[in-house]
């Protein structure tokens, strides 16, 4: 019986402190972990990310020269694009192809001009219209797609993410350790990820908040926020952090806040449940979606309505002994489930 042939691209894997990176690695590992000798996996990636996956699987490397001309074209009997970025082209191959979108937040960004959302726009339903088969990380993903990209209708799928299950190695301590209790989020400092909004909620208590994740000019306006609440000594910027770091952050926090405006799926905020801690989320985009009934939501970002929210839900996680409840949640978000959804999906096409 013939094996199919899958090549699975995982060419966004350059940064490792990106949520690309991430689901690249949880995917890959889980996607060996569960094929069982049911297809021949060869995995398209950068060669400076091929030790990844400790060669598990096949691998074969991004050259520039694959936009022109893609000399395996013909050897796969599907191909997984698993974002919507696309280095490798979905015309460059022949096969089934399954193109995997995260997002298309651009849409939502007040900041996009136009004519630019609209290029994006036709780019992505372009890529959708090569493909057998669209898979979208959440359903406000796949709302969105239907809504902007007519070329989806027919094909999509909704398989949700994993994350991680991190463990704090034995008697480590990241580099800046809290001298307080503390909240904690983590990401790239944007302002759609609403870290600015944050240091509000130190008012009338005695909490630090660390904020982690790659700096850009929006930590100035993180600080000036800091300093408007008086709050500037407890307010930590760390850049980005280990896994390890991450790990400690999460397990030691007394609560994760994340109250972000465009998120496909938001990897942070089943990491953070996986250690029973209360999460605070936004009410947009996916993130209702993922933090179901076990996360606390913000209707709006005004000061005293995120206080609010803040210490009712706190008092309601102590008084309701809510981590168990928190933990069970997050168990339905495991890279082996995902990776199962996917295989199904490759056999049968």
């Amino acid at each position: 019986m013939h094996k199919p042939n899958i090549l699975v691209t995982f060419d966004s894997m350059i940064n490792p402190n990106s949520g690309y990176f991430s689901f690249g690695k949880g995917l890959g590992d889980a996607l060996i972990k569960e094929n069982r000798d049911k297809v021949a996996l060869t995995y398209y990636l950068f060669k400076e990310t091929a030790y990844q996956f400790d060669g598990k699987a096949s691998l074969l490397c991004l050259s520039k020269w694959h936009q022109l001309y893609f000399p395996q074209r013909n050897k796969f009997d599907l191909v997984h694009f698993t974002d919507q970025r696309c280095r490798l082209k979905p015309g460059m191959v022949n096969a089934k192809k399954v193109l995997t979108i995260h997002d298309i937040n651009k849409v939502h960004l007040n900041k996009s001009k136009p004519w630019r959302i609209k290029a994006y726009v036709n780019k992505i339903n372009r890529y959708i219209a090569q493909c057998d088969r669209v898979v979208t990380i959440s359903q406000f993903v796949a709302n969105d797609i239907l809504k902007h990209c007519p070329a989806a209708k027919g094909k999509i799928s909704v398989i949700y993410n994993g994350a991680d299950k991190l463990v704090v190695p034995e008697n480590h301590t990241p580099a800046y350790v809290p001298h307080k209790p503390f909240l904690f989020t983590i990401g790239l400092l944007s302002p759609q990820k609403g870290f600015h909004l944050l240091p509000a909620l130190l008012a009338n208590n005695n909490y630090e908040l660390i904020i982690a994740g790659p700096e850009t000019p929006h930590k100035e306006v993180i600080l000036q926020e800091a300093q408007k609440y008086n709050c500037l000594d407890r307010v930590k910027v760390t850049g980005t952090i280990s896994d390890d770091d991450k790990a400690w952050y999460y397990k030691n926090c007394s609560a994760f806040i994340f109250p972000s405006k465009t998120e496909g799926f938001g990897l942070p905020v089943i990491e953070a449940m996986y250690f029973g801690k209360p999460v605070f989320l936004s009410k947009y985009t996916s993130l209702p979606e993922v933090g179901g009934t076990q996360a606390w939501y913000f209707d709006n970002f005004e000061p005293e309505h995120m206080q609010q929210v803040f210490e009712q839900g706190m008092q309601e996680y102590e008084q309701q002994d809510k981590a168990v409840a928190i933990m069970a949640h997050a168990e339905q978000f495991s890279w082996e489930n995902t990776a199962k959804q996917y295989l199904a999906l490759y056999l049968s096409l």
